[in-house]
């Protein structure tokens, strides 16, 4: 193999390693965070706020790198993809990260509320299931299993209905005043964190699909669209024709 081919099949391992490395932070953060929330521990939250800048770091070396590889070793077909779906994966997980500092900030904003069985049990199932999530988007990456990236979409239902149950839980809570306004509408955000932790291993799925079968749901749109307006301009041109015949 030429040496060139070989330092850019080296550059691709290495971005799929730090990629990994970046899945697996933003997988430890996820339990953590929740740890922090469910225990008012105000030293966590602030451990967790300061530690985004390594994930942070991290997104942006990943970043570059896919771009050094892109400007130097102009790559083709499923190896541009490759790259291309490192650029994507970075962002989701980038995000994900940052959706747990803003749990730990909700943490901070709500110190002292006390959150009862029901809400705390929904707080540690959704934290569960996005952990469960997160962890099979970066099995689909790392073993390029286009299949269970497809099933993640399926997978992330429990997440949402778990937090359809949540917001409920949160209302009959206010209703009893057991938490107030402020505390109920921060908590509701802290749920809409985790579920959005949950579409973004879902959307990792999915760009783990285009990389091994250069597929993405987008296509289907795209393909209808041009089906809709072929079928549209064929009927105009068939009226077309039967206007200047009726006007024979």
């Amino acid at each position: 193999m030429p040496e060139q081919r070989k330092t850019f099949h080296q550059d691709l391992d290495e971005i799929r390693d730090d990629i990994v490395r970046l899945g697996a932070l933003v997988g430890e953060v996820i339990p953590r965070g929740t740890d922090v929330l469910l225990t008012n521990n105000m030293h966590g939250a602030q451990a967790i706020i300061e530690a985004d800048d390594e994930l942070d770091d991290l997104s942006l070396r990943i970043e570059e790198r896919c771009y050094h590889v892109l400007a130097l070793q102009q790559p083709m077909a499923s190896d541009l993809r490759s790259i291309v779906t490192g650029l994507w994966l970075t962002g989701e997980l980038e995000r994900s990260g940052d959706l747990m500092v803003n749990v730990a900030k909700g943490t901070r904003r709500i110190y002292g509320v006390t959150l009862d069985p029901k809400l705390r049990g929904l707080i540690e199932r959704m934290s569960e299931e996005a952990s469960r999530l997160m962890k099979l988007a970066l099995d689909a990456y790392a073993e390029r299993n286009a299949s269970l990236g497809v099933a993640i979409d399926d997978i992330d239902d429990a997440l949402d209905t778990l937090h359809g149950d949540y917001i409920e839980a949160i209302f009959e809570s206010h209703a009893t005043n057991d938490i107030g306004l402020q505390a109920s509408v921060q908590l509701a955000l802290i749920g809409r964190y985790y579920e959005r932790i949950g579409d973004h291993a879902v959307n990792i799925g999915q760009r783990v699909q285009y990389m091994v079968t250069g597929w993405l749901p987008e296509h289907t749109g795209a393909a209808r669209l041009v089906a809709r307006r072929s079928l549209e301009a064929e009927i105009g041109v068939e009226g077309s024709v039967s206007e200047a015949e009726n006007g024979r």
